[in-house]
């Protein structure tokens, strides 16, 4: 299994990636503004690359539940320093650009990003042009409506069935559209449109959704449903045991990409799951 990302192309067969995130937001549920500001951006990219992030993932809009859409143009107006910084000092890192937009998209894969995490999955029609002629790799992710309505009505007949079906519909879509399929990663959407139970047995039923052959992201870092799992009301922050055990165990139902906030502590625990994935075979 490989994951091409323009230039970069991943060997996934036995690996697992971790990317770490930043937001150049001043509303992230996790982080709150901490790096909407630059230089703490750039700060915060260079400290999950020196704990082993495999690649980055930047986003300058909170996707969070009931959150309004940010304009491109401001979306850009926060990209902009961060990305050209960080491609400056570090040329060689795989960078993501966290976008719905196709605009903020094109803008990002011209100062060197090699990946675009839509949570709409090609929701803006021009989207797939943008990755089809960059060659960049592509996370397809599920969530129903937007980020403003997703948490309405999370009532699903079976919810694994379901995002494998739209996913595997939008695989199509982008290949239709001319992206190249091994550059497709897919994203269940864990706490996007799911109640805690929904991205609970999403979690519980990952290797469902790798039968496209196309890795799987999982994205369940410091996410409400956890809070809900272990009684803990304190801040996201206080999450990682919660996290960490999300993360081994996707991994161990076959994930290959994990998007976390605590990149040192996720490596670890990344290497043993893979390590008891590998010898359970």
């Amino acid at each position: 299994m490989i994951w091409r990302c323009r230039d970069v192309v991943h060997d996934l067969t036995d690996r697992v990636l971790v990317m770490g995130i930043v937001n150049v937001t001043p509303d992230s549920f996790s982080d709150g503004g901490r790096y909407l500001d630059p230089d703490a951006a750039v700060e915060r990219a260079h400290r999950l690359l020196a704990d082993g992030a495999d690649l980055l993932d930047i986003g300058a809009e909170s996707t969070r539940p009931g959150s309004a859409a940010v304009p491109p143009a401001e979306q850009w107006r926060r990209l902009a320093p961060v990305l050209a910084r960080i491609r400056g000092d570090r040329p060689d890192a795989v960078l993501s650009v966290d976008t719905r937009s196709a605009d903020v998209a094109e803008r990002a894969l011209g100062e060197g990003a090699r990946v675009v995490n839509d949570v709409t999955a090609l929701g803006e029609p021009a989207m797939a042009g943008v990755v089809a002629r960059s060659g960049a790799g592509l996370v397809l992710m599920h969530m129903r409506g937007t980020p403003e309505t997703m948490q309405r009505d999370t009532t699903y007949g079976d919810v694994t069935a379901e995002v494998a079906s739209y996913l595997e519909s939008r695989l199509a879509a982008a290949e239709a559209a001319g992206v190249r399929r091994e550059c497709v990663a897919l994203d269940p959407g864990i706490g996007f449109g799911k109640s805690a139970g929904g991205s609970l047995e999403l979690l519980a039923r990952i290797s469902e959704l790798s039968a496209s052959g196309r890795p799987v992201l999982v994205g369940a870092s410091r996410k409400s449903f956890l809070a809900r799992l272990t009684g803990d009301d304190g801040p996201p922050e206080g999450r990682l045991a919660a996290s960490l055990a999300a993360a081994a165990i996707a991994v161990w139902q076959g994930a290959r990409i994990l998007r976390v906030h605590d990149v040192a502590e996720t490596v670890r625990a990344a290497r043993v799951a893979s390590a008891a994935r590998r010898a359970a075979r």
